[in-house]
């Protein structure tokens, strides 16, 4: 199964390429995830050959997307964020999924990813999705007048 309208059972979702016209909507999502949120020229930049953007879609709209950028055969998941409405239902593992079959199929060997050390409920998504912690930064992420870590976590794609 690829991308293209990936359905996964239970979540009533759809996982699809995100659409410039999806952008109102991420952002608005965007907005009420994060206290230092990424701008509309951040997103709009990442409309390109090498990079990968998906939408988490339920009936008709947008609840989740996930950008991702290829180099050589190293994919890095940049941002992978469900709306608080949709949260803990299985979005974020439907779309993770997805991605990861996504960048198999497009020949990439790794997934690299930041996540923030407090961020808990995404930590274990990613280590039961089969991501290691291989190293920290430091001061990573602003977050109201000060900054936090990011754990840095990898998964290979190799095939078993």
């Amino acid at each position: 199964m690829t991308l293209r309208q990936a359905e996964a059972p239970g979540t009533g979702a759809i996982v699809r390429p995100l659409r410039v016209e999806d952008l109102a909507t991420v952002l608005d999502i965007e907005r009420l995830s994060y206290s230092h949120p990424w701008s509309e020229a951040v997103f709009r930049d990442c409309f390109r050959a090498d990079y990968r953007l998906w939408a988490l879609v339920r009936d008709g709209v947008v609840i989740g997307y996930a950008i991702i950028a290829y180099l050589v055969d190293e994919a890095h998941l940049l941002n992978l964020c469900v709306s608080p409405a949709w949260r803990q239902q299985g979005g974020a593992k439907q779309l993770l999924e997805q991605v990861l079959v996504q960048c198999r199929e497009d020949g990439m060997v790794q997934v690299l990813l930041e996540v923030r050390e407090s961020n808990e409920a995404a930590r274990r998504l990613y280590r039961r999705e089969g991501f290691a912690a291989i190293g920290r930064r430091p001061d990573y992420y602003p977050d109201a007048g000060r900054r936090e870590a990011a754990e840095v976590m990898s998964r290979s794609l190799a095939s078993s």
